[in-house]
């Protein structure tokens, strides 16, 4: 059973930002979950949502804001009074490289929103951490977005993440596995996805017990916001 860090150390730190992820592997994630944005400068960013407006109260976007722009964007911070912020991809690599088993990278590119985002990314793994290429896998709600990806690299992992399962769409990314929220999980799916030799990981699970049970029914592996509760488990 895989355990990903869920944005980081989410249930314990703002989401998404280094302290995050600095928290999940001090706590001992060995793989982690993060989402992917350009500014409207081409910087990639690690934050969920499109807006700011959850986050930080600011109802603007990410691709409308320059990298000094988003600087300036404290996000809101409800576990203390550190300043938290939206942090480059560049960052955050080397707090998760020691010891990564497996990084997820999401792809927040809806409709092509931003334009080259899947060869920036690529590029700047091959660049400065090819190291932690074989140990990413891209994935997205944005179908197109996966395929860019297989074009551009034919050996990148890709999860094919859906909130409708499809077997012959994960086979032709030539995708590893399937991201389901865990509410659509059934022990059908799974056997489904491991006769055609894929994994199934399953978000956002933050419950022990539902943990095993979606491990008893063929899961194999688990998005969590409480990381610390299941690497001691492991």
């Amino acid at each position: 059973m895989i355990y990903f860090a869920h944005r980081g150390a989410s249930a314990r730190r703002v989401q998404n930002t280094l302290e995050a992820f600095r928290l999940a592997r001090r706590l001992g994630a060995s793989c982690y979950e993060l989402d992917v944005h350009l500014t409207q400068d081409g910087q990639l960013v690690v934050h969920h949502d499109y807006s700011l407006l959850a986050t930080a109260g600011k109802d603007v976007k990410i691709g409308e804001l320059s990298w000094a722009e988003l600087c300036r964007c404290a996000l809101q911070n409800r576990f203390n009074e550190t300043p938290a912020f939206v942090p480059r991809l560049q960052d955050v690599l080397p707090v998760v490289a020691p010891k990564l088993e497996l990084l997820n990278i999401e792809l927040k590119n809806d409709a092509n929103c931003y334009p080259g985002l899947e060869e920036k990314l690529l590029n700047l793994l091959a660049a400065e951490y090819e190291e932690l290429l074989p140990k990413t896998l891209f994935s997205s709600f944005d179908y197109d977005t996966l395929l860019r990806i297989r074009q551009l690299n034919k050996n990148a992992r890709i999860g094919l993440l859906t909130r409708s399962f499809d077997v012959s769409k994960a086979l032709a990314l030539q995708a590893e596995s399937v991201h389901l929220n865990y509410t659509r999980f059934t022990p059908q799916l799974a056997e489904a996805c491991h006769q055609n030799g894929l994994k199934i990981y399953l978000y956002t699970v933050n419950d022990v017990s539902l943990a095993k049970r979606l491990q008893q029914e063929g899961a194999d592996g688990i998005f969590t916001d409480c990381i610390d509760w299941f690497v001691s488990e492991h």
